[in-house]
């Protein structure tokens, strides 16, 4: 069946369409994307702090509409719409989404942080597969960091913090570039919040296998030498915590049109690579990880996996 998969990230509004049937890998046949920004379209001050935007309401709707639209000539016989953090964290959420249903006749539902790293680490053990053994999964977003763990397919433990990389970028970098001591307070900031929890994952002891996925960790595999996006999805990629560490005071000292410039890095999101940059070495130093595979799957893939699984069951 061609099914088309509507992901309402924190940065991007994504369009997926697949064919897809049990037992067989999604094959995506068409993307359609725009760079919503909704972690950046949030109300700062007054009675309205932290709702999203008219602005950002406005774009949302009109990609939703385009979206339909894209279906329709794709010849999908279905679509599955989903937010995650932006929209879930907003203080007008059932507001904002009520608004796009009566505009376009999609209602979108909102993933927990939970269910979100949950349906994360389905589509990464389906890629790695069972002789990954147990498995550990980071999923950076723009609005939220996603942690899972487990040996099965479902994770033993799942977790959502808010430590998106636009998120970080919106709160701490958002009147220019820090300086060194903003960048220490982030960062304990951010291992204090990875640390808290950190029990979670490791009371099962150290993973066979450790994996990361979605845009900003491709985008650092990429800015520390894994192959390129064109090379295809097959070619193992891995993001060095050595590596890593030697480009964090480089990416400090960068200015935004230098980020801009780096491979994998689009301008639209350049500033939020040191943030993820931080939040991507607090994790593999937290949970003692040399390294974290690029996995090329992602919360998209969960979805469909699941969808597929039901349809499986039902049938």
């Amino acid at each position: 069946m061609r099914l088309g998969v509507l992901d309402i990230g924190s940065n991007t509004g994504h369009l997926l369409v697949v064919d897809a049937h049990g037992g067989a890998a999604p094959l995506p046949a068409y993307s359609y994307k725009e760079p919503l920004r909704l972690a950046e379209h949030l109300v700062e001050h007054g009675p309205d702090e932290g709702a999203v935007s008219e602005a950002g309401v406005q774009a949302l709707t009109a990609f939703t509409a385009q979206a339909v639209t894209v279906a329709e000539d794709k010849g999908c016989q279905d679509m599955l719409a989903f937010a995650t953090s932006a929209v879930r964290d907003s203080a007008n959420a059932d507001a904002v989404l009520d608004h796009v249903h009566e505009q376009t006749g999609v209602r979108i539902a909102v993933l927990s942080g939970e269910d979100e790293a949950r349906l994360t680490f389905l589509a990464v053990r389906r890629w790695f597969g069972w002789s990954a053994g147990r498995l550990a999964v980071f999923d950076i977003g723009g609005g939220s960091l996603e942690i899972a763990g487990g040996p099965d397919e479902a994770p033993d433990v799942a977790w959502s913090l808010p430590l998106g990389a636009a998120r970080l970028a919106r709160a701490h970098f958002g009147s220019g570039a820090p300086d060194d001591e903003a960048i220490r307070e982030l960062r304990r900031r951010i291992r204090a919040e990875i640390a808290r929890d950190a029990g979670h994952l490791l009371r099962a002891g150290v993973p066979d296998r450790a994996a990361a996925t979605s845009k900003t960790f491709r985008s650092l595999a990429r800015i520390c030498g894994a192959a390129a996006s064109s090379e295809g999805p097959l070619v193992p990629r891995a993001l060095p915590l050595a590596s890593l560490r030697e480009w964090i005071p480089k990416l400090v000292a960068m200015s935004h049109d230098e980020l801009a410039a780096l491979p994998g890095v689009s301008p639209s999101r350049a500033h939020q690579v040191l943030p993820g940059a931080l939040v991507a070495e607090a994790c593999m130093d937290i949970f003692d990880l040399g390294e974290l595979e690029i996995c090329p799957w992602a919360l998209r893939e969960g979805v469909i996996l699941e969808r597929l699984d039901q349809l499986s069951v039902l049938g």
